[in-house]
């Protein structure tokens, strides 16, 4: 079963998790308690047999504003260098956490997406944005580099080198016509539709063979250290191990009898 939280909103139906930070009065942002919470959430998701998808949601109109100015980036103008390791590791290990949950991971971005919220949207398998969404890596804006979180590695792999090199240099917001544009957002919709949008990505996602999505999320974060010769390799075996699920005897069933498989993610 999927863990209590306190410091982030969760809610289970029909298979997805749907959640999202919960301070709408300040767009949400990240503090010391949400990142470890996250983390550890994602962490336990690779067990959890409850839950085949999840929807990282906006709340109140906006994603996140990112690290907390009051609770966060004060506190670390007073750490020390072992503390402050201490805390990009955790931040980073979200991020990992998120690539190595096993389950496909939908983000839902309305309005404001900068910072670490920025990155949770990268961190996910599939965005989708409203008409409102303004995203911004704007880490050079506090004095820092835009190295954070895995940002360089994984934003040119979604927009391309020079395009994340941009933003990364500049801190500016990408509207949602570029982020679709670029490849960033998998479709942009009205903020009304938004909700809908997710959830319905995310059901048809969960209605298939989860324990090959499963697979492919595994791959897909794999094989971008392997060379072509290894990530053929690798995906042998992984599709190997696939056809001994019962979802793909189901799958050849189905077709022979004309019908519609129903998958069980075994």
């Amino acid at each position: 079963m999927i863990r209590d939280v306190k410091h982030f909103q969760c809610e289970v139906q029909d298979r997805v998790a749907t959640v999202s930070l919960d301070r709408p009065e300040r767009k949400n942002p990240l503090t010391f308690d949400s990142y470890a919470e996250l983390r550890d959430w994602f962490r336990d998701l690779v067990y959890v047999d409850d839950v085949d998808a999840v929807v990282f949601a906006s709340n109140g109109g906006n994603f996140s504003s990112g690290g907390d100015v009051h609770d966060i980036i004060g506190p670390l103008t007073r750490m020390n260098m072992k503390e402050l390791l201490a805390f990009t590791r955790m931040t980073g290990d979200l991020v990992k956490a998120m690539v190595n949950c096993g389950k496909p991971v939908i983000a839902a971005v309305d309005g404001i997406c900068v910072g670490a919220g920025a990155i949770i949207a990268m961190a996910s398998d599939l965005r989708i944005a409203t008409t409102q969404a303004k995203c911004a890596f704007l880490f050079t804006r506090v004095g820092l580099a835009g190295c954070d979180m895995g940002a360089c590695a994984i934003l040119p792999r979604i927009i391309g080198q020079g395009r994340a090199a941009e933003l990364l240099y500049t801190g500016r917001s990408m509207s949602a016509e570029e982020g679709l544009g670029w490849g960033f957002y998998n479709s942009v919709v009205e903020a009304d539709q938004l909700e809908g949008a997710a959830q319905n990505m995310a059901r048809r996602i969960s209605a298939g063979p989860n324990f090959a999505h499963m697979m492919t999320k595994t791959m897909l974060a794999q094989e971008w250290s392997m060379s072509i010769e290894q990530a053929i390799e690798a995906e042998a075996q992984a599709q190997a191990i696939c056809m001994q699920s019962g979802d793909f005897e189901r799958a050849y069933n189905a077709f022979v009898a004309k019908e519609k498989p129903e998958f069980e993610g075994d």
